[in-house]
């Protein structure tokens, strides 16, 4: 009497659930049907507006490359662009350097470390919407505690206005933006400086390397993957950036805070010109895909010490 394999009896589902690559992708469908569903299909529409005249209340029809054709010779969209290239290079400058510095800082053996890893989360948990009432408090004309400020200690002799002067208006929006962004580099920057073996940097000194040359050389090298990482999160967040900007300005004085992405919401909504308002937003994607790029390059230039080599 021959015996039966329990693995032949097993049915064709089965054996399909054994296999590895089919049992991968049927966790990842639920994922990717929510992203074909809330992602890819808004995406393309925004595409498609793009190329019609469609407003608010009637339907476009095609007309090609008529929006962006308008868009090349509208000086208010070309000033958006400089904006966001300014704003978004400048505050992820700032919110690097401070955020590195920030966790190092808390990377050393301080008393109530954990306390004030907490404490330095509050601006990036806090509602951005929140946040830009309070500076917009801050920056108020009239009431400002930082014009108070200055004016008790005799520095100035009547309020700043933050946010009517262009310049100061800049200013204002990428101050706000990098108080809410250095947490999230700082704890991430944080998370892979832990991960750097002590045993690294306790070789580096006997060797009689010097603070700066430890971080040069050991330390930099082995948070590249991790700055590629969160830099390019850091520069999507900027450059998207919407909520600050449309509560604390709303784009003026004269245009001067317009980001790509408010300029696209006032045309597109409140302006009702739902297709040119599509087409700035399209506008903005080879900038996001140079930022994916940046990290891509970033992470091939040095890949991760878990057995990575260069």
């Amino acid at each position: 009497m021959s015996m039966v394999n329990p693995e032949d009896r097993r049915g064709p589902i089965s054996s399909l659930l054994q296999n590895n690559n089919v049992l991968g992708f049927l966790f990842m469908l639920p994922a990717a049907v929510f992203l074909v569903c809330f992602l890819t299909y808004p995406l393309g529409l925004g595409v498609w507006l793009g190329f019609t005249d469609t407003r608010i209340g009637r339907d476009g029809i095609f007309i090609g490359l008529e929006n962006y054709q308008f868009l090349m010779d509208d000086g208010v969209f070309w000033l958006s662009v400089f904006n966001t290239i300014l704003y978004t290079s400048v505050a992820s400058v700032l919110k690097f350097a401070l955020g590195l510095w920030l966790a190092m800082l808390l990377n050393q053996h301080l008393p109530f470390k954990s306390f004030f890893r907490a404490i330095v989360l509050l601006p990036w948990v806090v509602p951005t919407v929140l946040s830009a009432l309070a500076f917009w408090w801050i920056y108020d004309s009239q009431f400002s505690i930082i014009s108070w400020s200055l004016m008790q200690l005799g520095l100035i002799s009547g309020p700043i206005n933050f946010l009517g002067d262009p310049i100061n208006a800049r200013i204002s929006v990428i101050v706000a933006n990098v108080w809410r962004g250095i947490p999230f580099v700082a704890i991430s920057l944080l998370a892979g400086l832990q991960t750097i073996p002590a045993s690294l940097q306790e070789a580096a000194s006997l060797d009689g390397a010097t603070s700066w040359q430890r971080f040069r050389y050991v330390t930099l090298p082995m948070l590249t993957p991790i700055i590629a990482v969160v830099m390019t999160f850091s520069v999507l967040f900027t450059f998207t950036d919407f909520q600050l900007i449309y509560v604390l300005t709303k784009g003026g004085p004269v245009n001067a805070t317009h980001l790509m992405a408010t300029l696209s919401f006032q045309r597109g909504i409140p302006g009702g010109q739902l297709g040119e308002g599509a087409a700035i937003a399209v506008a903005m994607v080879p900038f996001l895909l140079g930022a994916i790029m940046f990290s891509f390059f970033g992470l091939q230039r040095r890949k991760w010490q878990q057995g990575g080599q260069d």
